[in-house]
């Protein structure tokens, strides 16, 4: 008689990369700031201001309170704004703007979890306009990034649909992990903040990539890997590969990397003027 054996594959698994200070060595939001400007949606007091803030974000980040009030400033600045606007500024710019500033070693190592069979998800706070099109420009698999409310008139309404924070993102990870077969404990996460502890815990092989003091503190504690990136590189000059078309991105809707750039922008006006 014959015996009839399935065949059980390994489960999937993927790496979890977040963006700015990660695989690009600026803030994703602050960097489209001129164009932004160029394209009307913030006056000029606050693209002057770009650069401090900027600044700060570089070599101090953001805590959780801050991050709450940046929150907190953006559902009101893009009420109005137009979506398409925004996502054909993001176009013109994406190649002359982002493609220097992505971490050589980032890439490298995008390649290798590519080569190993895994997905790569870039996880991101910032706004899905921003966050998708450089993740296509990365050749992600899929993104994870904040959403905003859009009206019938194509415009924000300025609620906050899903902000990619903290916990939220380890939520995120738990469901693209049951949804796309991920094994969580063979998974791979990135990050540069203590922020992100929360999707860090939640795979098995957690990495500290260019850490903030906190995040630094607890992966010295708990043994993880500490990565410093440092090499900006142009991808076409070095990794063709990773141009190659993206699957579908799973977590994909409406959002607004703009509005985080003034709330940072916002933050930094206001420690400033408690600093005088």
């Amino acid at each position: 008689m014959l015996r009839v054996v399935e065949n059980h594959s390994l489960p999937r698994t993927a790496a979890f990369f977040d963006l700015d200070k990660t695989v690009i060595a600026k803030s994703s939001t602050l960097t489209f700031s001129k164009s932004f400007y160029q394209g009307g949606l913030i006056n000029r007091r606050a693209a002057l201001r770009t650069a401090y803030a900027q600044f700060v974000f570089l070599v101090g980040g953001l805590d959780h309170d801050q991050m709450e009030r940046m929150r907190e400033y953006l559902s009101t600045l893009c009420r109005g704004w137009n979506v398409q606007q925004v996502k054909e500024l993001v176009a013109e710019t994406l190649h002359e703007l982002i493609d220097p500033l992505i971490y050589d070693e980032a890439a490298s190592l995008i390649e290798r979890h590519h080569t190993a069979g895994r997905d790569v998800v870039i996880v991101s706070t910032s706004g899905a306009e921003v966050v998708e099109p450089i993740g296509e420009l990365l050749g992600a698999d899929r993104v994870v990034a904040t959403r905003m409310v859009v009206g019938d008139d194509g415009c924000f309404t300025g609620e906050v649909e899903y902000y990619a924070y903290g916990p939220t993102k380890a939520e995120a990870i738990r469901e693209l992990a049951e949804s796309e077969r991920y094994d969580l404990a063979r998974c791979y996460a990135y990050s540069d903040s203590a922020t992100d502890l929360p999707m860090l815990e939640t795979v098995g092989h957690p990495h500290a990539v260019n850490p903030d003091r906190a995040l630094r503190r607890e992966a010295l504690a708990r043994g993880w890997p500490i990565l410093d990136f440092h090499r900006p590189v142009r991808l076409k000059k070095r990794l063709p590969t990773l141009s190659v078309p993206p699957r579908p991105t799973l977590v994909a809707a409406a959002a607004i990397g703009a509005a985080a750039t003034a709330g940072l922008v916002w933050y930094a006006s206001r420690r400033r003027s408690s600093a005088i």
